[in-house]
């Protein structure tokens, strides 16, 4: 910057080794000493002729000073003194001008303000304090002049274009690429030669005129060495990259500063397409338009329509995008795909498709419409789209059915101030611009922007909004003012007054940890604010905020209330102790949100269940901080005042469900309050605390599982006794063909039983959850192996309903038998399957904390529906065969061994399939209402002791077994004579031979 008038004039002196005294000025001003940089100049030089001095001399024009001043002047001989010096040649430095008040002081080319200078002046611009400083503003004339910047040394190439005032700049700027690919890193190196200090990095955009300071984020990366190198890296570069990189840095007493330009190639994510199809009625309409938008970049392109002949190519052109629109004049005989080509520098042409499908004489189609926006003619089977209104952006679709109806509206329009906001948060987080000046900024704004939601397009992107800067400031450590915390508190509270049908029930079918997510939000940013500003309290109908400051060395039980609604929460200061050897004021920040807990899943951890839950409405959230870490151990006592039913002392677990989060009550447990009548809460954590009003008590948890483990293991007993009289009596029991398949199945129910009580016996050791590969392991086996045990006692039933109706039919072994297998394990394995696919997709399949099905997803019901079906035919089966009992003629069907058979099967079965039945109804009854502890005990007994059922009444009680099982008890006794062995064994009955199998 030079200025053409000025009253002051600085020079630079340059003086002959040998020759005439020196120059004597008319305005002698007092000299100023050389920098250090200077001296060494002086002292490198090695010039045998002459040596450059730099002195201040002050010379006053009235006017414009006189043309011939502007360039190096030499002086005669005349100009002399007593010194033997002779000067000769004279060069301006500094050139100022008096404006505003003061006097703007600029260098010429090769000379620049040393950073003393600079660190106590103002500059005359003011992009960044990192700039090289080469116009200051100063108060008053001051002796003060531009120092010449240091030569360049052996090796010392500006590769890149710098600023004009530079003349050699210590060190280089490397770049790996200055086009890189979209979605590739960026990688620029400095290499200085000297020691460089104060370096920073900056981006100047495409479209901006200032500098953009670049910090480490999730997309900037730096990185520095003693060995004079640092590294600037950007990942999955964009479009939001591109632009004049500029690092600067201080060396040899002056700041430096060196540019890259860079350019990044377009993507098809940057290219907007309306429509991306089109059907057109030939009839109605003789041409139509297509068109493409990118944005605007510095960046050589070439675009193009194909097929253009005969339609009309043209560019409209706005600040910040241009498009190119295709104008087809006729319309195509048959349906076309016409494309956008874009062509970048050293990139693959990019190609965008555009269908056009024409309605036919006779075709379904849907009339124009002018609901909202105008829908144009549609073919039946195609969606039409439409641009959002004004202000907004995205997509407004709508499909034609196939008998010719509009369907629904669907819009992605989202409002465009809200969407710049959360583009703008993004960023920050990204690492452009420094979050202690922009996140109070973009705080202040949030309020005014709650007023522009409309859809819950707007209110995701208002919440994001909020999400992206709650991780700026925990990844900053940075703390918030009262007046940025004022303003988050605000946009919190006019939030949670949104409409609950329109706006929050669709928010979060699209994203179901949208509520979750801005608790954690509000949390994280209310317990940032500044320890200055403590103690602070504010106070809305949603949202209700203290703070408070402890010293370390006076802590004292922490208590706080609030009085609409009530709550009371007390920390004792023995957990608050442990933080005292911290040597840090511990601040404490309390959080009310009310309608917040209404707006969360209804999801619940291991051990709540799945009850209709009421809540008090609201979210009570305590953090502690010392030292800027939060601590997140400690004991809360709360007080939720009165409410009707059992409470359940919850917190809400972020991590459950997926990420959707969920309450659970692990480290928490309700107490009386001993005061009052009411019901405390007391957690060994911190966390947002609610709690769960429910009117049926769920019994521990700790009881019941003891009594499972005790269960299962005398249920696995029975169930290898079972096996092993099976092996002592099978082949004496097996002899009738009804007999046969009684046993058979009875033995595989065994089976069965025996390893689905071994596998559900184990799953509690291992890790619960989805992406355990042990645990769906285990659930699926549980599942199958126990819907087995029930479809074999089908079989069963089954074989006993045929031998009643057909009375002398006789069955056959070779398709009987593989009839029963098909049942007994093809068929739950089909329902286990089908479970294991539908469910496993949708995180509903395993129960949260354990390693069994769901009940809220319906995986459950998969397990209880084919159960309780089975219970149910069983039941028919047996009334059928209770009546059979009571005709006379029955005794007149089959033999006495054969009937003796039936009357084993229906004897089993009758007992059997009651107990059965009950245990899974009751089991059924507790995952729908939990009425009170009885039916949650009973149904442990039960479920967990069908393997002593089973070898009580299915086996023992068998007339066969109990005589086999008698006489090989008889043939091991010690005897006391040859006589009573042969009697014993006279015992054995013989069979006829068409009795046996």
């Amino acid at each position: 910057m030079v200025y053409l008038v000025a009253p002051l004039l600085l020079l630079a002196l340059t003086f002959p080794t040998l020759g005439s005294p020196a120059i004597q000025t008319s305005q002698p001003g007092p000299s100023q000493a050389m920098g250090e940089s200077e001296k060494q100049l002086g002292q490198e030089s090695g010039a045998s002729d002459s040596v450059l001095v730099s002195v201040y001399v002050h010379l006053d024009f009235s006017d414009n000073w006189p043309p011939e001043l502007s360039r190096t002047l030499a002086h005669s001989s005349a100009l002399t003194s007593s010194s033997p010096r002779t000067l000769s040649s004279l060069s301006l430095t500094t050139e100022c001008k008096a404006q505003d008040g003061g006097f703007y002081c600029v260098c010429l080319s090769g000379y620049q303000w040393n950073t003393s200078v600079c660190s106590h002046h103002s500059s005359c611009l003011t992009l960044h304090n990192h700039q090289p400083c080469d116009c200051l503003v100063f108060s008053y004339p001051e002796p003060a002049y531009c120092q010449l910047l240091p030569p360049g040394k052996e090796g010392w190439e500006l590769e890149n274009q710098a600023i004009s005032c530079l003349s050699a700049v210590p060190g280089t700027l490397h770049i790996d690429s200055p086009l890189p690919k979209p979605g590739s890193t960026l990688n620029l190196t400095l290499l200085v030669h000297l020691t460089a200090t104060d370096l920073h990095w900056f981006l100047r955009p495409q479209r901006s005129s200032s500098p953009i300071l670049l910090q480490p984020g999730s997309q900037v990366s730096l990185n520095s060495s003693r060995q004079g190198q640092a590294a600037l890296s950007i990942f999955n570069i964009s479009q939001d990259w591109a632009g004049e990189y500029m690092c600067c840095f201080e060396a040899q007493g002056f700041r430096w500063e060196l540019h890259q330009e860079v350019r990044v190639p377009l993507q098809e994510t940057d290219v907007a397409r309306l429509p991306d199809q089109l059907s057109v009625s030939c009839a109605t309409s003789s041409g139509f338009h297509l068109r493409c938008c990118i944005p605007s970049t510095h960046l050589a392109h070439n675009a193009s329509w194909s097929p253009g002949e005969g339609n009309t190519v043209y560019l409209l052109s706005k600040s910040d995008s241009e498009c190119l629109v295709l104008a087809v004049h006729s319309c195509p005989a048959t349906d076309t795909t016409y494309t956008y080509e874009l062509q970048s520098p050293e990139m693959a042409p990019l190609k965008i498709s555009v269908s056009v499908s024409i309605i036919q004489d006779g075709d379904v189609m849907c009339p124009e419409d002018s609901l909202a926006v105008t829908w144009n003619v549609t073919k039946a089977g195609y969606v039409a789209q439409a641009p959002c209104p004004m202000n907004r952006t995205g997509m407004m679709t709508r499909s034609c059915g196939p008998d010719g109806a509009w369907g629904p509206i669907h819009s992605s329009c989202t409002d465009a101030r809200l969407l710049a906001l959360l583009h703008q948060a993004r960023l920050l987080q990204a690492g452009q611009g420094q979050p202690a000046k922009e996140v109070p900024h973009l705080l202040a704004k949030l309020p005014g922007h709650v007023a522009e939601v409309r859809s819950p397009s707007d209110l995701l992107a208002l919440l994001d909004t909020v999400t992206v800067l709650a991780k700026v400031v925990a990844e900053t450590r940075m703390h918030l003012n009262h007046s940025a915390l004022k303003a988050l508190l605000t946009a919190t509270d006019k939030i949670l007054d949104l409409d609950n049908s329109s706006l929050w029930t669709p928010t979060q079918a699209q994203k179901p940890s949208a509520s979750s997510a801005l608790l954690l939000a509000v949390e994280s940013l209310a317990c940032s604010l500044d320890p200055q500003d403590h103690p602070y309290s504010f106070l809305l109908p949603n949202v209700q905020l203290q703070t408070q400051l402890l010293e370390p060395t006076n802590l004292t039980d922490y208590r706080i209330s609030f009085t609409q609604p009530p709550v009371q929460a007390q920390i004792p200061g023995r957990s608050l102790a442990p933080l005292a050897p911290s040597e840090a004021n511990i601040s404490l920040t309390s959080l009310v949100l009310k309608k917040m807990d209404h707006l969360l899943p209804s999801n619940y951890g291991r051990g709540l269940g799945d009850p209709r839950y009421t809540t008090p409405g609201l979210v009570l959230s305590i953090s502690i901080m010392a030292g800027g870490q939060a601590y997140h151990q400690g004991e809360v006592i709360m007080d939720f005042g009165d409410g009707d039913g059992t409470p359940h002392c919850v917190f809400w677990d972020h991590g459950l469900f997926q990420g959707e989060g969920g309450w659970s009550d692990e480290g928490c447990q309700a107490q009386a309050a001993q005061a009052s009548s009411t019901t405390q809460c007391v957690c060994l954590h911190l966390t947002a605390f609610s709690v769960l009003m429910s009117p049926h008590t769920v019994p521990e948890s700790s009881t019941l599982e003891l009594l499972s483990q005790l269960g299962l293991g005398a249920s696995i007993l029975a169930l290898l006794v079972c096996l092993g009289v099976y092996k002592l009596v099978w082949r004496v029991v097996v002899r009738n063909k009804v007999a046969y398949f009684r046993h058979a199945a009875l033995l595989n129910m065994v089976l069965c039983l025996l390893a689905a009580d071994t596998c559900f016996l184990g799953a509690p050791l291992l890790p619960p959850g989805p992406h355990s590969p042990l645990c769906l392991t285990a659930a699926f086996l549980c599942h199958f192996l126990y819907l087995a045990t029930f479809f074999w006692m089908l079989a069963q039933a089954l074989v006993l309903a045929h031998q009643l109706i057909f009375v002398f039919h006789q069955l056959s072994k070779h398709w009987v038998l593989p009839l029963m297998v098909v049942l007994g394990y093809m068929c739950p394995l089909g329902f286990a399957g089908g479970a294991l696919v539908l469910y496993l997709p949708r995180g509903k399949y395993l129960r949260e904390g354990a390693c069994w099905l769901d009940g809220e997803g319906g995986a459950l019901y998969t397990f209880v529906g084919p159960v309780l079906a089975i219970v149910g035919v069983n039941g028919l089966v047996l009334t059928m065969a209770m009546l059979k009992l009571l005709r006379p003629s029955l005794s007149e069907g089959p033999q006495v061994e054969k009937r003796q058979a039936l009357l084993g099967v229906i004897k089993a079965l009758l007992i059997l399939t009651p107990i059965f039945g009950l245990t899974w109804g009751l089991g059924l009854a507790t995952l729908i209402e939990e009425v009170s502890e009885v039916p949650h005990y009973i149904f442990t007994v039960l479920n967990t002791s069908q393997g002593v059922f089973i070898l009580l009444f299915g086996c023992l009680m068998d007339k066969k077994v109990q005589e086999t099982l008698l006489k090989r008890f008889c043939r091991t006794l010690p005897s006391s004579s040859t006589i009573s062995l042969v009697s014993c064994w006279l015992q054995v009955p013989s069979y006829p031979p068409e009795s046996r199998p």
